[in-house]
């Protein structure tokens, strides 16, 4: 007999993160090679919203977010790695439906 699935739901105003691989080596404006091994202390990083919970105002799945890798959990589901995180601790969200946008693109 085999095991029932879960599905995982997340509560209150948490976000489920899926962490965008990073390239390795990134270049500056100015077209200068950063390695991969450097490491920036205060550097934020992008990620894909693959689960909001109910308390979520501004987040929805699909939504590309911007946060700091040391404000949250990191959780294993079938083999891949997420982040989760409360909605208050990302610092920007990139969609497609822009109400109170920057002027910036991605």
């Amino acid at each position: 007999m085999s095991a029932p699935k879960f599905e995982v739901q997340m509560l209150h105003d948490r976000v489920m993160i899926k962490v965008d691989k990073e390239s390795g080596e990134r270049r500056s404006s100015g077209g200068i090679v950063i390695p991969a091994t450097v490491e920036q202390a205060n550097r934020l990083v992008w990620g894909e919203v693959c689960g909001v919970g109910t308390h979520a105002r501004t987040v929805k799945v699909g939504d590309r977010v911007l946060f700091h890798p040391g404000d949250q959990y990191e959780v294993e589901i079938q083999g891949e790695n997420y982040l989760v995180m409360r909605e208050r601790d990302l610092h920007a969200i990139a969609n497609e439906r822009p109400e109170h946008g920057t002027g910036l693109y991605l």
